[in-house]
């Protein structure tokens, strides 16, 4: 990295927050009823921070409803965890 650069300031300002807000409001859903999702998040935590692994699965979630978007296909939970 270059002298006078910060890492990871350059994506602040990327996504839709509310959308962004609502998709980690569905993952902190997805925790308490989904053990596919808890396992994902739960392995994610043990390396990172937790804020970040709650990112992580809101993200895995938003990637989610695009395709089931795209393909006009219902929820598959193996596809997502799988």
């Amino acid at each position: 990295m270059r002298q006078n650069q910060k890492k990871g300031e350059g994506n602040a300002r990327n996504g839709n927050r509310y959308l962004a807000w609502a998709f980690v409001e569905a993952a902190a859903g997805a925790l308490r009823c989904c053990p596919q999702a808890r396992r994902f998040y739960d392995r994610k935590k043990s390396k990172r921070l937790p804020v970040v692994a709650m990112k992580a699965l809101a993200h895995k979630l938003a990637r989610a409803a695009y395709y089931m978007m795209r393909e006009g296909k219902p929820f598959d939970l193996n596809r997502c965890f799988g």
